[in-house]
């Protein structure tokens, strides 16, 4: 591969148009791809548009889509003519966009008809340019919706015009754009209250592109299939970025990725590549597989054997291979921490997976490596050219906060000195907030957040994520929570309400025999997870979640809304122990 003359997302994209302009770029998984020529056509004209409609550099840019090819074309064309993307999370709520939009100082916005409901009764001043995603058109930012179809017909009559009018002076506009000029600001929903925006700079994006290409090869023969909003970092440098780096294709679903939309896709694309967080494959291992390997008394004995288990996972990742599509060579997994026990059945079962560690703030992979070279429980060891280190370590342990140094590291949160400040060292080392430790070879293994350890009895330090791993692990459990209240752990579960259907025979349900059976399961998981984890990590109580937790759009619980004193205390219709 050419290297870049700068690192910028221009310099990237124009290698790639010149490269592979023939190969197909980006396609829905059921159309015909875009080539890279084409691509490149489109960015051009869309961003001489943008230029004639009074969009400058440094200017602020919002693009609200689901995923699709003309999201990747919108976000090139606004920050390969030194515009500033200000990519937007489907999932929020109308008054969280309002606040992007409104803080971002956004002079236009990329916005599909889905999600144009949302900039009604906006208001946001400054706003004056919308285009509609699926096609480019033009509308007014607050057009009624009884007038909506009228005016839609009238602005792609007005990007016709704009567009024959922008291909003329392609040639003539010459966009200069700096390596560490802002290429975008990543608004991140976070979990605990409001959002930050993340700057991160055209060499952030461009150096965290080359780095993993280092650890992990990609080329103009793979695909990758898209299951991730493209509005995450993980997505955008990751599963966008670097397929377009590298002459590959990049196809999206046109709806979310449940199972019967993914296994057609799944089929007819047969990807090489593809990026999930835990809980897509947990969900898999935890009501497809694991229940298949421990169907009766027997198995669950053969089970127990590891030369056994071994045998079986092997069997059953195979198939789990071939249901996605048999040609597979790289499946990231990031987001979060995965299951010990799904990661056991991916190693164990020659499931070619790999799991990354990174931060928005780092553009966002930090550490990382390929399949060939995992360690179990590990995030792999730092890219090449950035930094990571241990601040503060136990001396027993090696645990102390992670903090990152390197090209990758964002410019700052946009208008939060101070918490700018909180987070850099004047020395630029980032602190995550993320607690974890290094091996004598360099490899990352995360123990949790800082901010939700919790300091036991005699000072031993407890970290809920680790101890939730080993109650996720029962079949009878989805998802839990712990935390402290009253001085007391205590675990909030999520139970496997499947499996008390087949248990109860799904219907004419006694409600008293059914509580009681709930309060049984509650007990003895207690007493199983218990026997599992340190005397000062024991569980003092468990609580029933009837619901999912609330989550962000990045799958993480929402654990501030569980932990509060008000959520600790049992109203009278949750079920505990």
């Amino acid at each position: 591969m050419d290297s870049l003359e700068k690192m910028t997302l221009k310099h990237l994209l124009d290698r790639s148009v010149g490269r592979f302009a023939d190969r197909p770029a980006l396609s829905m998984a059921d159309g015909e791809p875009l080539t890279y020529a084409e691509v490149g056509e489109r960015v051009r004209a869309l961003s001489g548009i943008l230029h004639q409609r009074g969009i400058a550099a440094g200017d602020r840019v919002a693009i609200l889509s689901e995923n699709k090819p003309n999201w990747g074309i919108a976000y090139f064309a606004v920050t390969t003519m030194g515009a500033i993307a200000v990519p937007i999370l489907p999932e929020f709520r109308p008054n969280e966009v309002h606040h992007i939009l409104r803080h971002s100082d956004a002079k236009a916005v990329f916005i599909s008809e889905k999600q144009y409901p949302k900039l009604e009764d906006a208001g946001i001043e400054g706003l004056r340019t919308v285009f509609l995603m699926e096609d480019f058109s033009l509308v007014p930012p607050q057009a009624e919706a009884h007038a909506f179809h009228d005016l839609l017909q009238a602005g792609r009559r007005e990007f016709v015009r704009l567009k024959e009018s922008a291909l003329k002076l392609a040639g003539k506009t010459a966009f200069e754009i700096g390596e560490d000029d802002t290429a975008t600001i990543i608004y991140t929903s976070g979990t605990t209250g409001h959002s930050k925006g993340v700057v991160l700079s055209h060499k952030n994006l461009v150096f965290d592109v080359e780095a993993t290409l280092k650890i992990q090869e990609v080329n103009s023969g793979d695909r990758l299939l898209s299951v991730l909003p493209l509005s995450q970092s993980y997505e955008c440098t990751i599963g966008f970025l670097i397929p377009m780096s590298t002459g590959a294709c990049v196809y999206y679903l046109d709806k979310p990725p449940v199972a019967k939309v993914l296994m057609p896709a799944l089929e007819k694309v047969r990807p090489t590549l593809m990026l999930t967080v835990p809980l897509i494959m947990e969900k898999v291992y935890k009501l497809k597989i694991h229940p298949r390997l421990t169907r009766n008394a027997l198995m669950r004995k053969a089970y127990g054997i590891p030369a056994i288990r071994k045998k079986l996972h092997r069997i059953a990742a195979g198939k789990v291979y071939k249901q996605f599509g048999g040609k597979l060579h790289f499946f990231g997994i990031g987001g979060a921490l995965l299951s010990p026990d799904v990661e056991l059945f991916l190693r164990e079962g020659g499931f070619p997976y790999a799991i990354g560690y990174g931060l928005t703030e780092t553009s966002p992979l930090a550490a990382g490596c390929g399949p060939g070279v995992t360690r179990y429980r590990s995030t792999g060891p730092a890219l090449p050219g950035v930094l990571i280190r241990i601040d503060n370590p136990d001396p027993s342990t090696g645990e102390g906060e992670i903090w990152i140094k390197g090209p990758t590291v964002m410019k700052g949160y946009f208008k939060d000195p101070d918490r700018t400040k909180d987070v850099m060292t004047d020395d630029g080392w980032f602190r995550t907030g993320d607690l974890g430790y290094l091996d004598g070879d360099g490899y990352l293994y995360i123990k949790g957040r800082l901010k939700n350890m919790i300091v036991g009895p005699s000072g031993e330090n407890i970290y809920p994520e680790e101890i939730e791993s080993v109650i996720n692990e029962s079949d009878e459990v989805m998802e839990s929570l712990v935390y402290q209240a009253d001085g007391q752990l205590t675990a909030r579960v999520h139970l496997n309400y499947d499996e008390l259907d087949r248990e109860f025979g799904g219907r004419d349900v006694d409600e008293a025999r059914l509580a009681r059976r709930i309060l049984e399961k509650l007990e003895a998981l207690r007493e199983k997870v218990n026997a599992r984890v340190s005397s000062f990590s024991r569980i003092k109580k468990f609580i029933e979640q009837p619901e999912p937790f609330e989550k962000t759009p990045t799958n993480k619980i929402k654990r501030y809304l569980y932990v509060s004193d008000e959520k600790a205390v049992s109203d009278g219709t949750e079920r505990h122990t």
